[in-house]
């Protein structure tokens, strides 16, 4: 927290002469020698409230806390009710988090000042509002808030913090309003606009979520989640532009999955399969991409190419039954049974097995010219599959009776 020099008022003498010299250094941004100065003025007159509280002025601004606390302590013991004293303890004390400390020293303060605002600087009710709100008063912090906004209606301070107690408070509409004007004011704030928005999320409220998002054009984290949120609700083609900027601004794994999202959404697969091989070339080992590329390149029917990925996938993670039931499904597809049993026999080693890895073993099997272990593959098929492939269970069925008639004819 900036020292408020507007609440230092009239600063207090003490009537040496280093005292004067103590001032000057001061006025010259010299804290050091002001210190120094005023050091010898309290060591002369220990009594001298001045003296401490120009010392504390000097302390504060080293940022020498703990020791600026004390002398505004020794200040208030020898003259009690100073309320320049008290404003500056208060504020220091808000600055090392003991808010709950501050809070009387601002009130006594106030009610010395007088109950209107306007005859009290913004800045103390300010500061007033702060530690009520540090304290977990909210109530009382938002009442002293908005008394801050009717003296100073530039306040961003004061609007932001009413802003994330409506927003704590579930208010929505209001805390947008205050937030908003907040940012306004100061570019600093704008980040809070974020967490209005995670609101509207969590509320539901999707379109004033996107409305809120696309009043930061500039913030990265912002940009993605208005485009995510464009795609899950449909607006694929409205969210590309965004994706492609961010993108190029920068080329993370992260981005170019959420374009490649968008352009499968908007029906251009290409582009999808595009931006999936160049997060894999620029992060091979990350196991997502290699599963999320393997599927769009089988999906096409490219079944060499998404082997090649779910192999990868599945030396990456051996333990990955997805991986290797992947891996066997494409091999098998494109004929290759050979390797596609041995991706199948990994998933057996796992004890994962599931009624259409016996399908894929039969048909590898009886393929490979191996017509008892198929047979004994769609049985198992038949036993486990409850219907869920009535497609498949018929074609197994066929292939049994077949495979019998054989086997008995030898």
């Amino acid at each position: 927290m900036a020292w408020p020099w507007a609440l230092l008022g009239l600063l207090l003498f003490s009537p040496q002469d280093y005292v004067s010299d103590g001032l000057k250094a001061l006025d010259g941004n010299d804290a050091a020698a002001a210190e120094m100065l005023f050091r010898k003025a309290v060591e002369a007159v220990p009594g001298d409230f001045s003296a401490h509280f120009n010392l504390s002025l000097a302390l504060s601004i080293e940022h020498k806390d703990a020791e600026a606390i004390h002398e505004l302590e020794r200040t208030l013991e020898l003259k009690p009710g100073l309320s320049q004293a008290q404003i500056n303890l208060a504020t220091l004390l808000l600055r090392n988090m003991r808010p709950k400390e501050a809070v009387p020293l601002l009130r006594d303060a106030l009610n010395a000042a007088g109950s209107s605002a306007t005859q009290q600087s913004a800045r103390v009710v300010l500061l007033y509002a702060q530690a009520l709100d540090a304290s977990g008063d909210a109530a009382q912090a938002a009442t002293y808030y908005r008394k801050t906004i009717e003296a100073d209606p530039n306040s961003a301070v004061a609007y932001a913090g009413l802003g994330r107690i409506d927003l704590a408070q579930s208010n929505l509409p209001d805390a947008a309003n205050e937030l908003r004007k907040a940012s306004s004011l100061d570019a600093r704030y704008k980040p809070g606009l974020l967490d209005i928005a995670a609101a509207y999320e969590r509320a539901k409220m999707l379109p004033e979520a996107i409305a809120i998002y696309k009043e930061l054009p500039d913030v990265a984290s912002a940009k993605a989640r208005l485009a995510e949120l464009l795609v899950n609700s449909g607006q694929s083609e409205a969210a590309i532009p965004t994706l492609e900027a961010a993108v190029k601004q920068t080329p993370s794994v992260t981005n170019r999955l959420a374009l490649a999202d968008a352009y499968k959404s908007n029906k251009q697969v290409d582009k999808a399969i595009e931006q999936l091989q160049l997060a894999e070339a620029s992060e091979p080992s990350n196991f997502d991409v290699h599963m999320d590329l393997g599927r769009e390149l089988r999906d096409q029917r490219h079944f060499v190419p998404a082997a090649n990925q779910f192999a990868a996938a599945a030396k990456l993670r051996p333990d990955s039954v997805k991986a290797w039931n992947e891996l066997a499904a494409v091999l098998i597809v494109s004929e290759d049974y050979a390797n596609g049993l041995a991706a199948l026999d990994h998933v057996r080693a796992l004890g994962k097995e599931v009624p259409g890895d016996f399908f894929y073993r039969a048909i590898s099997l009886e393929k490979l010219k191996q017509p008892k272990p198929a047979l004994e593959a769609y049985k198992k098929f038949l036993d486990s599959d409850g219907g869920a492939m009535p497609d498949q269970e018929f074609q197994a069925r066929q292939r049994i009776r077949i495979i019998e008639s054989e086997l008995n004819r030898k």
